[in-house]
């Protein structure tokens, strides 16, 4: 797989088209929506089966118990809105009416991490895979690309069990092509390295590539592995590249508390202690900008992503 990075795709579209192929195939398939359906591109769904859609409003609790209530009748639902209201508004529905009797429940968090840009703090949702991963039963997933975004929602077609999906407002360039085959039990090695390991996943993974990039013309080798199934985690792939180089950083659109950062920390420590650094947002809330501009802010742009590991290496 050779990234194109002069071609950039939409993971929110990606989701939206795959709904649209699966409701295609499988009439079981329904979608909810919480009055964001332009935003989160269930729109496209919504155009092509209107009777199997539905605006539940701006009423995310609703948005949960009613996909579990379709669910029981042998539906799949999958419910989608922005991830800091279908994760923090509709927690206590999520955590007792869907996990608890692991219901098959599919939730799409959009517009997850700083890169939503200029809509603020408020809606920036930095928490939201430390909710999702806590809770017993449920499958946490932050598609890379296109591509991978596309195979994810199938994969929690047949997938019997609650998942969560998350998705990104901006545009992002094609990591994977066609013959990439999305596997829940393991995480990609796209770069192979002696000097150190990177874990990357979501919508921040291409600046980690271009990252790795910058650092191999300055003579370091970095081991470069997207992750894009923060539960279960592939424990394996981890330990084995932590191994070798004895060196990991994490990279993520998230918060580094209950994210990636901590499933990779809590993962080394007890198989395969190494130092480890966590890149992502800490413990503080973001702010408004352009997505091109907070990252840049918050350290999470190729460029300091490449500077911080160079740092760390020397």
């Amino acid at each position: 797989m050779q990234p194109d990075f002069n071609v950039k795709k939409s993971i929110r579209t990606a989701i939206g088209e795959a709904l649209a192929e699966a409701g295609k195939e499988n009439d079981r398939i329904v979608v909810l929506d919480a009055d964001l359906s332009g935003s989160t591109k269930t729109s496209i769904f919504a155009k092509a089966y209107p009777d199997r859609f539905y605006n539940v409003g701006i009423a995310e609790q609703n948005l949960i118990t009613t996909a579990l209530g379709l669910s029981l009748t042998g539906k799949i639902p999958f419910a989608a809105t922005f991830a800091v209201f279908a994760t923090g508004r509709a927690y206590d529905q999520i955590r007792n009416s869907v996990c608890y009797q692991n219901g098959n429940v599919k939730i799409i968090g959009a517009h997850g991490g700083i890169t939503v840009g200029e809509d603020g703090a408020s809606h920036q949702s930095l928490e939201d895979v430390a909710l999702m991963r806590v809770l017993p039963n449920m499958t946490v997933i932050a598609p890379a690309d296109y591509e991978q975004a596309k195979q994810a929602v199938k994969f929690a077609v047949v997938h019997n069990g609650p998942v969560y999906i998350r998705s990104s407002r901006i545009d992002v360039p094609c990591i994977f092509d066609e013959n990439y085959k999305f596997d829940a039990n393991k995480a990609v090695t796209l770069r192979e390295g002696k000097d150190v390991s990177v874990f990357a996943t979501g919508d921040i993974f291409s600046e980690a590539y271009q990252a790795v990039t910058l650092l191999e013309e300055k003579g370091i080798s970095a081991e470069l592995i997207n992750v894009p199934v923060i539960k279960p985690l592939d424990t394996k792939t981890i330990i084995a590249s932590a191994k070798k180089t004895k060196l990991a950083v994490t990279v993520e659109n998230h918060s580094v508390i209950g994210g990636l950062g901590s499933a990779v920390a809590e993962c080394l420590s007890e198989n395969c202690p190494v130092k480890l650094y966590r890149m992502g947002i800490n413990d503080e809330f973001g702010q408004s900008g352009t997505p091109k501009e907070l990252l840049s802010y918050y350290k999470l742009d190729a460029k300091n992503i490449a500077d911080r590991i160079l740092e760390i290496v020397k």
